[in-house]
């Protein structure tokens, strides 16, 4: 990306099975609850960039890029719909993390403690880097204390859009962009395992997943998000940029969880419309016996103007037979709920 604004997300369980897993009023101002079998998108009309959300506590949070109330967004909700405001789940920066620039927090559940992978512009090196910050409770405050970044690619560009997977057997991944259209070059979805607390990489180096070979996808890749189905491994990343009506969704799948991936499709699965412009930047939930693609939206009217921003929105997702992803065009009105 990326981020014109100062700035969450695969909620997993590190160790277990994988969990749901990525500024204005303390209520959400959309009319989310007018029909009784439905609802209204956006779920959220304010800024809310990069949405990641995670099922904790019998409730729902979501986590998003830096915003007008604060460095580290949370909102909290009971039905996905209806979304409250917590407030800045990050209130003091890590030693290594310049002020602003705080993108795209996913956080994972690792016993009774919550890890929050995002990104921050490094001191150092003035590039964007991954660190991750570590909580008691999903609200935060999430608290990193590192002299440096967790993962930083700064010959590449930088590294952005940390999302953490478990795979079926239990063990910890983290996927990662390297932020190459920064400067100039290659952007790739890496893929490296974590250690069993979440908090060291195991490895010497990370495996390059995919990168923009297809036209529609301009000079990057980007928000990867892993999803194992029935042995299979989607990948749903997104591409072209994101202050655009050209940015969009698109999956790439493979049979081992460090690939090879390929691309089944040469356009995008979910694109701008009508009500919707540039989606993307989302994650995959499952909520009772449906399953949902959370991502953001700009408004067709207003493609990279901050106000209000990048709204967060709920698609529905489908499978074929055959196991093809199939995402909905961007709706308003959505005939069933979560």
């Amino acid at each position: 990306m990326r981020h014109p604004l100062p700035a969450v997300a695969t909620a997993v369980v590190l160790g277990g099975a994988m969990l749901l897993a990525g500024c204005g009023p303390n209520e959400s101002d959309t009319d989310a609850e007018d029909d009784d079998m439905g609802f209204t998108n956006p779920v959220y009309e304010n800024d809310f960039p990069d949405p990641f959300v995670l099922e904790a506590d019998g409730q729902w949070y979501a986590y998003a890029t830096q915003n007008t109330f604060g460095t580290f967004p949370i909102l909290r909700s009971e039905d996905l719909v209806t979304w409250s405001v917590i407030g800045n789940g990050m209130p003091e920066l890590a030693p290594w993390a310049s002020v602003g620039r705080h993108w795209a927090p996913e956080v994972a559940q690792i016993g009774d403690r919550y890890l929050a992978y995002y990104t921050a512009k490094d001191r150092q090196s003035t590039k964007q880097c991954i660190g991750v910050a570590v909580s008691d409770s999903p609200e935060g405050p999430f608290v990193d204390d590192a002299t440096e970044p967790f993962i930083c690619q700064s010959d590449d560009g930088g590294s952005i859009d940390a999302s953490p997977f478990i795979d079926a057997d239990g063990t910890p991944y983290l996927l990662w962009k390297n932020d190459g259209n920064n400067i100039g070059t290659t952007s790739w979805i890496y893929i490296q395992e974590l250690s069993e607390d979440g908090l060291s990489l195991v490895g010497d180096s990370p495996t390059q997943l995919i990168t923009h070979d297809q036209a529609w996808e301009g000079d990057l890749v980007e928000g990867p998000f892993l999803w194992l189905r029935d042995g299979q491994y989607y990948l749903f990343y997104s591409a072209n940029g994101y202050g655009s009506p050209e940015y969009g969704v698109s999956y790439a799948v493979a049979d081992d969880v460090l690939g090879p991936y390929r691309k089944p499709v040469d356009e995008p699965i979910l694109s701008t419309n009508e009500v919707a412009a540039g989606p993307g930047h989302g994650m995959v939930i499952e909520a009772g016996d449906s399953t949902w693609y959370v991502h953001h939206a700009w408004p067709p009217d207003a493609v990279g103007d901050p106000v209000p921003g990048r709204q967060m929105w709920l698609t529905p997702l489908t499978w074929t037979e055959d196991g093809t992803p199939v995402l909905a065009e961007p709706a308003t009105q959505v005939e069933t709920r979560p």
